[in-house]
C-alpha cells in the first residue's frame, strides 16, 4: 500500500483554481520528487495535502486513511510534516531552539533528544552553530535548519518544497545529498523543487505538474530521457 495517495484533487485560493485533479502516489521509503514550470501549482499542491488548503473536490489518503478533510496539526500527529518555501524559521530564537520547536507533535516529543543527535550528525554545521541566532545564519546554513526542523517532527513522510530555491550549486548539493542519506536511512521524502535536473538525479520517482493535473509521471530516469520534459524543463 502506497503511504500516501492524491487522488483527482482540485483546491486554489478564493475564486482562483489552482488544481485540476492532480493525482499522485508516494510509496514508503521512496524520495518523490514533483516538478514543473513555476506557477503550475506545486506548492498549492503540498499545502493541500497537509491541510493548509482544504481541496474543493477529491480526497488525499496517508496510510490507507482518508485525510482530505483534517486540520494540518492533526496531520502532522500521524507523521506528515512539511518543510515550507522560504524556511519559515524564528529569527530571534537560536538554532537548538527551533529545533525544539520541531518536536511539538506528541509523537515527536518521546524522540526529541534521539532525534536531535540525529539531525546533528547529518548536519554538523548546525551543531557549531547551535547556540547562534538563526536569523543571522546564511541561506543555505538556514535551509539546513529548515530541514533538520522536519525532521524533528518525527515525520513518516517529510514534504520539502523547494529545497534549493535561491543556494548557490555546492550548498545545493550537500542538501540534496542530505535528502539522499535520509532516504536510504529510509525516510519517505516528497520533494517539491524548481531544479528539475537535480530533482530527476536524487529521486527514485518523478511526477510532472503542467496546469495544475499530472502531465507524466514515472521512475526518474524514464521521466529524465521523456523528449518532451527534456524540451521543456533541461533545455535539451
Amino acid at each position: 500500500m502506497a503511504l500516501l495517495e492524491v487522488r483527482d484533487v482540485t483546491s486554489g485560493y478564493g475564486e482562483l483554481q489552482i488544481l485540476w485533479g492532480a493525482s499522485l502516489t508516494v510509496e514508503r521509503g521512496q524520495l518523490t520528487a514533483l516538478v514543473g514550470s513555476n506557477g503550475v501549482g506545486k506548492t498549492t499542491l503540498l499545502r493541500t495535502v497537509v491541510g493548509q488548503i482544504k481541496p474543493w473536490q477529491g480526497q488525499v489518503f496517508f496510510d490507507g486513511q482518508d485525510v482530505s478533510k483534517l486540520p494540518s496539526y492533526q496531520k502532522a500527529e500521524l507523521g506528515m510534516v512539511m518543510v515550507p518555501e522560504g524556511r519559515q524559521l524564528f529569527t530571534e530564537m537560536t538554532v537548538q531552539e527551533n529545533l525544539e520547536m520541531g518536536a511539538t507533535p506528541k509523537r515527536a516529543r518521546a524522540k526529541a533528544a534521539q532525534n536531535l543527535e540525529k539531525v546533528y550528525t547529518i548536519f554538523p554545521r548546525l551543531k557549531e552553530r547551535a547556540t547562534q541566532k538563526s536569523g543571522t545564519m546564511s541561506g543555505g546554513e538556514q535551509q539546513m535548519l529548515a530541514v533538520a526542523r522536519g525532521i524533528m517532527g518525527e515525520p513518516e513522510i517529510l514534504m520539502i518544497d523547494e529545497l534549493s530555491l535561491g543556494l548557490a550549486p555546492v550548498l545545493t548539493l550537500d542538501l540534496f545529498q542530505s535528502l539522499r542519506r535520509l532516504r536510504n536511512e529510509g525516510l519517505t521524502i516528497m520533494l517539491v523543487e524548481q531544479n528539475v535536473r537535480m530533482a530527476l538525479k536524487v529521486s527514485d520517482y518523478a511526477y510532472v505538474l503542467s496546469e495544475g493535473k499530472t502531465a507524466t509521471h514515472g521512475p526518474s530516469r524514464e521521466v529524465e530521457n521523456d523528449a518532451s520534459v527534456q524540451a521543456a524543463y533541461l533545455g535539451i
